[in-house]
């Protein structure tokens, strides 16, 4: 519910729907690159203009919308930002409050080591560890769930000594990825998407065999 995501926010950051409202966080999980990303850019190569992830997750919820042409649907990408560059929704976040995935933040350690060091907090999957996106929310207006009950997230790195060590990890060392295999996974990204994604983006056309003039 909206109301679950307004609630443990500032103002500055709230959903502007009531608070039974319907949403739905969409996950991308390992298994994307090959069953919609490939297939996507294999079929539409000549209309791929920008980011070819961003266009995909687009595309697949475009296709969601029109399954529910009598519902007023409300798509929310994570990349997208209001005027005062603020992003429009707050994946990690919301992912945590819809119990897909927790968020840990520094205020799940207690015996914090970092002084004044910014932290930056992160969303682990009890399935896929690190090895998965939060790529939107659908918002259903006209929906109201007042029955819903609240489901928690799995809370999968329960040692004070396992949270810092995934904050370290994902603050100092995100790069290499280790974080993402803080817990036992059941699936992780492939070679080739793991490439894909340590490449700057300019470069990933080539990977994906898209011309300069698509870019």
């Amino acid at each position: 519910k909206v109301g679950w995501y307004n609630a443990v926010l500032q103002p500055a950051f709230h959903l502007p729907y009531p608070d039974d409202t319907l949403a739905f966080v969409v996950l991308s999980t390992p298994s994307m690159f090959d069953k919609a990303l490939k297939p996507f850019v294999n079929k539409e190569r000549l209309k791929i203009i920008r980011d070819p992830v961003d266009q995909c997750i687009s595309h697949h919820l475009s296709r969601v919308k029109e399954k529910f042409p009598d519902q007023r649907v409300d798509v929310m990408f994570d990349y997208e930002m209001l005027p005062s560059r603020k992003p429009k929704f707050l994946a990690q976040t919301a992912a945590h409050v819809a119990g897909a995935a927790y968020y840990y933040q520094r205020k799940d350690v207690k015996l914090d080591p970092w002084g004044k060091q910014k932290i930056f907090g992160v969303c682990i999957h009890p399935k896929y560890g690190g090895w998965f996106a939060i790529r939107g929310l659908l918002l259903f207006p006209d929906i109201q769930v007042p029955f819903l009950e609240q489901p928690s997230p799995v809370d999968c790195v329960s040692t004070e000594q396992k949270r810092i060590e995934l904050l370290e990890q994902f603050n100092f060392h995100w790069q290499d990825g280790r974080y993402r295999d803080i817990i036992e996974v059941k699936e992780r990204y492939s070679e080739e998407q793991k490439a894909y994604f340590a490449t700057p983006p300019a470069e990933r056309f080539r990977l994906l065999g898209l011309s300069q003039e698509a870019q």
